[in-house]
Order: C-alpha cells, then sequence, then structure tokens
C-alpha cells in the first residue's frame, strides 16, 4: 500500500480506506495529498481483492479545498511530488477525480468542512455519507474564482439546476441537512460515524458479485447522457455478457443452497 505524508491507505477487509490526513489545515489539499490520493485510486483500480473504496478525512474534517502555499512545494522538501507532477501534469485532476473514474464504488465519509475543493472532489465519489454537522459549499465565487474541478459541469447533473445554481452563484454554506434535502448526499448520520456508515455500505457491496457491481458502475455513467434508446442499447451491451460468467452461476447455486455466495470475479 502507499500513501504520503498527507494521505493514508489503510485496508478494512475488501475496501480500501483513503484518508486525507493533514487536520491541522483542515485536509486543504497540498501536493503530497494529491499524488497519494492519484496513487490509491490506481492501486484500488489494479488490485482485483479490493472491491470499494472509502474517501474521508482525519481530525474531523473532509477537505477545506485547495491549499495555494502547500501546492506550490517551496524549497527542496517534496521534490519527489513536484517529479510526479512534472511527469504527469494532469495528475491532480485524476486525483481530485475530474479525469478519472475509479472501476470500484467510491463512498464519501465526511465530517466537518467540505468546501471548495472538497465539495468538487464529493461530485467524483458514487455514495455519499455525512455527519449532521457537515458543511458542505463552494465558496469560489466569493474570493473572485471559479470552481474549475468540474462543478460547473456535474453540479448540475446531480441535483436540481436551480440548487446547483444557488450553491455556484451564491457561494454560501449549506448544512448537512440542505445537502441531503438537494440531492448532494445520500444520508445523515450522527457526528463521528460517517466512516462506520460508509464502510457498512461498502461491507454490502462487497459482499456482491464484483463484475457485477462494477458493470453497474460504468453502465450508469456512461448511458447517463445518452437518449433512452442509446442508453438501453449501452445497457445491454455492457449487462448481458455478466449473466454468462462464474459469479453469475454461483451466485444462482447460492440463492438456491441457501448459503453466501463466494465470487472470483470470473
Amino acid at each position: 500500500m502507499g500513501g504520503t505524508e498527507h494521505l493514508t491507505v489503510q485496508r478494512e477487509g475488501a475496501t480500501l480506506v483513503l484518508t486525507l490526513n493533514r487536520p491541522d489545515a483542515k485536509n486543504a489539499l497540498s501536493l503530497p495529498m494529491l499524488v497519494g490520493l492519484y496513487d490509491g485510486w490506481v492501486e484500488a483500480d489494479e488490485d482485483e481483492a479490493i472491491r470499494s473504496i472509502v474517501l474521508t478525512g482525519a481530525g474531523g474534517a473532509f477537505c477545506a479545498g485547495m491549499d495555494l502555499k502547500a501546492l506550490a512545494g517551496k524549497g527542496m522538501a517534496g521534490q519527489q511530488y513536484r517529479d510526479r507532477l512534472k511527469a504527469d501534469p494532469d495528475l491532480h485532476w485524476k486525483a481530485m477525480l475530474r479525469h478519472h473514474r475509479p472501476r470500484k464504488p467510491v463512498i464519501a465519509a465526511v465530517e466537518g468542512h467540505c468546501v471548495a475543493g472538497g465539495t468538487e472532489i464529493l461530485q467524483g465519489t458514487d455514495i455519499r455519507v455525512a455527519g449532521e454537522s457537515a458543511t458542505f459549499g463552494l465558496f469560489e465565487v466569493r474570493r473572485g474564482l471559479f470552481p474549475i474541478g468540474g462543478s460547473t459541469v456535474r453540479l448540475q447533473r446531480q441535483i436540481p439546476r436551480t440548487h446547483a445554481l444557488e450553491m455556484l452563484l451564491t457561494g454560501r454554506p449549506y448544512n448537512a441537512r440542505e445537502a441531503a434535502d438537494i440531492g448532494l448526499i445520500g444520508q445523515v448520520v450522527p457526528d463521528g460515524t460517517a466512516l462506520g456508515k460508509a464502510l457498512e455500505i461498502a461491507e454490502r457491496i462487497n459482499a456482491c458479485g464484483p463484475l457485477a457491481v462494477e458493470a453497474v458502475k460504468a453502465s450508469v455513467y456512461e448511458t447517463a447522457e445518452m437518449t433512452e434508446s442509446d442508453g438501453l442499447a449501452a445497457e445491454l451491451a455492457r449487462g448481458w455478457p455478466i449473466f454468462d460468467t462464474a459469479d453469475a452461476k454461483e451466485g444462482a447455486r447460492a440463492f438456491a443452497e441457501k448459503r453466501p455466495p463466494v465470487y472470483k470475479r470470473a
């Protein structure tokens, strides 16, 4: 497993837990954090034993957005991270899930601040759980900036446009209940329990057929902007082969025999 000084990586069964670990700065994005994030997404894609990913933050916060001073990376410390960014100038966008979508489901466990770049990363996740005191928002316009992490494209596709525009154009904070009401997050749980709930959801996903899970996720995203007829055709092309897999046959046998299935990604 990888990780950096600002991004920890941990295995919980078949779940890879990525933790933004810069609590003194409310987990504001730094170059070591972005490199660690990208490496985590790649690890999850390449390791077939990993069936889900949980993204969370340390110290009671999720992510307070970009730290421009930290990203500048002045001095010799962190030279290896600048070398990585030089070798792949798109790395930071992949890390923020703007230009990369992991094959495995990504569950966000949010506590505390999830604003600016934090809310932008959130939009690249698949399932979202938040503690009651979590705060969301895209504050860029208040600072004369543009939310260039994908929010002007993605947000209106994930929540009603009127809510997306209000969030984008006012730059105001939203509490967890408001975020759930407009559909930005799926569940609100007591403070301090978001990670536990996310891991619970991950375990349910991990118990399902991994080939089926990955195909379902891929189908949802690739058909999102298609016409209904094109989407149904694409769904059939992706979904029908799943019925001919060994995992599908194992699922049927396990159901008939009233036992938990043992999937082998075959």
